[in-house]
């Protein structure tokens, strides 16, 4: 892959979707700034605040070079894939990467010093730690195939004309 596609969601990952937008992309710097102008178009005409559509691109961008850094350095081959939910009560907005073995959560300790460990358990993961401060709906899931970052913000105003 060379470029950046629109994916159907349910060919993505055998969901039933009949809304929403995906996007995959090869895992190079620059579509992650298409990832990020169509993440905040999305964000917008769904009825994000207009103060909070710089957290948006500024997120999704993160996530987006984080996962492209992923695919890099281990799995150079496989796509990104971007997918925004569709349109309710939150925008909301799935990073996820093929690469096995990313960083995983830390269990809180009951005194909120949970965070984010490297699969390894060296280093907290400078990445997800800037999307912490940025994105309050904020989740990240190991999964077999990889990693997703999961994030989301409120809607005040749908527009879909």
């Amino acid at each position: 892959m060379t470029g950046v596609q629109a994916a159907e969601p349910d060919a993505a990952e055998g969901r039933d979707e009949q809304e929403g937008v995906s996007l995959r992309f090869a895992p190079l710097p620059e579509h992650v700034r298409t990832a990020r102008l169509v993440a905040v178009a999305l964000a917008r005409r769904a009825g994000v605040e207009d103060g909070l559509l710089d957290e948006v691109r500024l997120a999704v961008g993160e996530a987006c070079s984080r996962a492209v850094g992923l695919h890099r350095s281990a799995a150079r081959g496989e796509p990104v894939l971007v997918r925004f939910a569709p349109p309710g009560d939150r925008f909301r907005v799935e990073v996820a990467d093929l690469v096995t073995g990313g960083p995983v959560p830390k269990p809180d300790d009951g005194e909120g010093e949970g965070g984010l460990f490297e699969a390894s358990g060296v280093d907290a993961d400078m990445g997800l730690a800037v999307l912490r401060g940025l994105v309050d709906d904020l989740e990240v899931e190991t999964v077999p195939a990889g990693g997703v970052i999961r994030m989301g913000w409120p809607v005040q105003h749908p527009d879909y004309s």
